[in-house]
């Protein structure tokens, strides 16, 4: 690149203003999607937002942009942005990528876990029981992924670590909901703790058989539930 194509100070901090204020956006949005305030097909419009958020539409398309790729937007041809719907077969495939994969990081992992590590994990799992009696919904989402990440931390696989992490992120919302309205938290909160316990004591494979046990639950109840809100939508 010669001297002269090189961007300009000022077009490099105005660039970098754009990204900024695009995660910002990207982050507002995200919440709204994962609480329930954006439901499935909800139109995101470029406009609306920017007014909303008192920026242009720049930083605006590249957060929707950046929303799709994590699965939780999509962005039609003369339509938009709208919220995504995850259908039961899409969520079939995601659980179905978890079973596979986060054992495998697991086995990976568990026998470097550390005082550090499970001192944390237990802190965490503390912290998910206090969010349960509260009934904090949005944290329940983001413990959950902290506490699957921290156990396969040491498995130095990051291109593994890193599907698995986007995989968790676009469960997310809908797991929240069907969480919230079954036992699935209580069971979530005793079965982490047994993780942890197995992994502690070196039972590895039987902490692998629990988690892809864990998983393969939280799926199937996850497709029934979409599917038993299809059919009263349908009947309405």
């Amino acid at each position: 690149m010669t001297l002269e194509s090189k961007p300009s100070p000022r077009t490099a901090q105005k660039s970098l203003q754009h990204r900024t204020i695009a995660a910002a956006v990207a982050e507002s949005l995200r919440e709204r999607i994962l609480d329930g305030e954006f439901k499935a097909g909800f139109p995101l419009r470029q406009d609306a937002l920017a007014a909303e958020f008192g920026v242009s539409r720049i930083p605006v398309r590249e957060a929707l942009m950046q929303l799709e790729a994590e699965g939780l937007v999509k962005i039609l041809p003369h339509r938009g942005a709208i919220v995504s719907e995850l259908s039961t077969e899409e969520v079939q495939e995601l659980f179905a990528l978890r079973m596979l994969l986060e054992p495998r990081l697991l086995e990976a992992s568990a026998r470097q876990l550390t005082p550090g590590d499970y001192e944390q994990l237990n802190r965490i799992l503390q912290e998910y029981s206090a969010e349960l009696r509260a009934n904090h919904v949005r944290r329940w989402g983001e413990l959950n992924t902290q506490f699957h990440m921290l156990l396969y931390r040491h498995a130095e696989q990051p291109r593994t670590l890193a599907i698995v992490a986007n995989l968790l992120q676009e469960c997310d919302r809908h797991t929240r909901l069907q969480l919230s309205l079954t036992d699935g938290m209580k069971r979530a909160e005793t079965e982490h703790a047994a993780l942890v316990r197995l992994c502690e004591v070196g039972q590895v494979a039987d902490a692998c058989a629990l988690l892809r046990t864990h998983i393969e639950d939280v799926g199937k109840s996850l497709r029934t539930y979409i599917e038993t809100h299809q059919r009263v939508d349908a009947g309405r």
